[in-house]
């Protein structure tokens, strides 16, 4: 929290072209034109809202950072249907059954237990909800990232490592 709370002006300067093409390949595996409610849980700056605000009636962005928070808030005003949480992705305030995709982009290499989180994540999740997680090739190997998904009781729908993009890309239900 401290870090990106220091770093939140530089963030999107930093890292907003990696996660587009991040976004990118996440999104041409996956149909989400049947979207009630999607969460972005770890959503930063809200970079990803423009990608899924016109397929969502609503989205919820958590993230444990005020200050980037505060320029999610910013981007979130563009949007009549995006709210923002702040919140720990282990300890979320939503109730049982409200989610129908949890998009979780590069988010485990900040948790302490990454099974435990999704998990944590799941509780909100519908039954049938999708998610799409993200690991970082460069703290993750793809087995590891594998097994954390299943230990964390997801069944890998799709599985993308793509040379462009610095994380490996996931498509997952609910076991």
């Amino acid at each position: 929290m401290r870090r990106y709370n220091l770093t939140a002006a530089m963030y999107e300067s930093r890292y907003q072209e990696e996660q587009e093409v991040k976004y990118g390949a996440a999104l041409e595996k996956l149909d989400l034109r049947h979207i009630s409610v999607a969460l972005d849980a770890g959503c930063g700056t809200g970079i990803f809202f423009r990608k899924v605000a016109c397929m969502a009636e609503a989205i919820v962005g958590v993230d444990i950072s005020r200050n980037l928070l505060r320029l999610a808030l910013k981007r979130a005003k563009e949007y009549g249907n995006v709210s923002l949480v702040l919140a720990d992705a282990d300890n979320l305030p939503f109730q049982e059954n409200v989610f129908d995709v949890v998009f979780v982009f590069t988010v485990f290499q900040n948790m302490p237990e990454p099974i435990e989180t999704l998990r944590h994540l799941q509780f909100s999740a519908k039954t049938d909800a999708y998610f799409v997680v993200t690991g970082l090739k460069a703290t993750i190997s793809v087995n590891d990232f594998e097994i954390i998904l299943r230990e964390g009781g997801l069944r890998i729908v799709t599985l993308q490592d793509k040379e462009a993009v610095k994380c490996y890309v996931a498509t997952a239900v609910r076991n």
